[in-house]
């Protein structure tokens, strides 16, 4: 068997730690940008839940006015009978 040298061991070390410290960089990277996605999902789901507010507040203004239509047609006795032409 090789003998192996502390040189060579010394060396092998500093390359695992080269290694080592590429991975951090690239693991801080990447928890910087699941925080920027999870900021952009909640900006997202925040923009949603305002839509939905908004749709249902129309929603409701339709339904108020179809009851006052309707309650303006009985009033009237707007009756919707077929024409005979």
């Amino acid at each position: 068997m090789a003998s192996v040298s502390l040189e060579l061991m010394y060396d092998v070390l500093k390359s695992i730690q080269a290694r080592q410290a590429q991975m951090d960089g690239k693991l801080d990277e990447n928890r910087s940008d699941m925080l920027a996605l999870k900021y952009q999902i909640t900006g997202i789901h925040h923009d949603l839940l305002g839509l939905h507010s908004e749709l249902s507040s129309i929603h409701a203004t339709l339904i108020r006015h179809e009851h006052r239509l309707d309650r303006i047609e009985h009033r009237l006795e707007l009756n919707e009978a077929p024409s005979l032409t």
